[in-house]
């Protein structure tokens, strides 16, 4: 009986390694993500047209600084959310493909719009000026 306590505790031991490794790399896979940002500001998207780099998730974070609620829609990327005034919203999308994925505010669907352009090529991250931008 005591030979089947210590086995149990040696495989809870392992269990608990095991476990903690998957985090850590879940953990490190979702920390790389990529995150771009859009303004929506009266009624219009800022920028309209996103690059973003292809086969690989990326994380959208939307910033609606209008006094009124709006629905980001897109049917090519199938998604749709509301965004609250005066607040952030964030949506994940991707992999895709390369080639342009549009989209809309439900609500001013004539002046709220864009374009996510997903390329086959890695995307340069962006130079600071004044900063060390040498990996």
């Amino acid at each position: 009986m005591s030979k089947t306590l210590t086995r149990s505790k040696s495989l809870s031991k392992a269990q608990l390694i095991i476990s903690y490794i998957l985090l850590m790399v879940s953990y490190n896979v979702s920390a790389q993500r990529q995150e771009f940002s859009v303004t929506l500001k009266d009624h219009l998207f800022y920028p309209a047209e996103i690059s973003i780099p292809a086969n690989k998730k990326v994380k959208l974070v939307i910033d609606n600084q209008d006094d009124s609620i709006e629905e980001f829609d897109s049917f090519s990327l199938n998604r749709e959310k509301v965004l609250f005034p005066k607040q952030k919203s964030t949506i994940y999308i991707g992999p895709l493909s390369p080639g342009r994925y549009d989209f809309f505010g439900e609500y001013h669907p004539n002046s709220a719009r864009g374009v996510i352009i997903v390329s086959g090529v890695e995307l340069a991250k962006p130079v600071v000026k004044g900063a060390d931008n040498a990996n």
